[in-house]
């Protein structure tokens, strides 16, 4: 018999960690991360082809210095998504960004989200950083794993004038 929603949340979600250069599993590909990923990141998400393109950067085997993504699954559905590059710096800039992290609506609050940042900054070597918005919810979850806000990102956006 098939569990509920209620009972899928308060399972322990199986995480898959896939490192750069390495396929996904065969029940995903890169275009349906990309789709999750964007519909699960809304409000706060970026367009499609550049989650597409922050996917390809953290998985391909190239010179790059690459990441990888981690993979939530409850009862054989995807729950969550996480996207962490390598930077290839240190010290001046954090050798890791967390770029997306996103949960299955439907799961929120679960703990699917706290697990993915655990498990990824565990296999991180060096200092992770990450961008939130202001008045994105998700931004308590961060602090309280340990994450601190110590710079007001500024942009300049060519083209574009104030």
């Amino acid at each position: 018999m098939p569990r509920s929603s209620a009972d899928m949340a308060q399972a322990t979600p199986e995480l898959v960690f896939v490192p750069a250069g390495h396929a996904l599993p065969d029940w995903t590909d890169r275009d349906a991360l990309a789709r999750f990923l964007h519909e699960h990141l809304e409000p706060f998400g970026d367009a499609p082809r550049d989650i597409r393109r922050g996917l390809d950067d953290a998985l391909e085997d190239r010179p790059s210095p690459g990441g990888f993504v981690l993979l939530a699954r409850m009862e054989a559905r995807l729950a969550g998504v996480l996207v962490m590059l390598r930077t290839g710096m240190s010290g001046y800039v954090s050798e890791n960004l967390l770029l997306f992290v996103a949960v299955d609506r439907a799961l929120r609050g679960r703990g699917v989200g706290a697990a993915l940042v655990r498990a990824a900054v565990e296999r991180c070597d060096g200092d992770v950083k990450l961008h939130v918005e202001y008045d994105n919810p998700a931004r308590r979850l961060y602090e309280r794993l340990g994450f601190s806000s110590k710079y007001a990102e500024m942009r300049f956006v060519r083209g574009v004038r104030s």
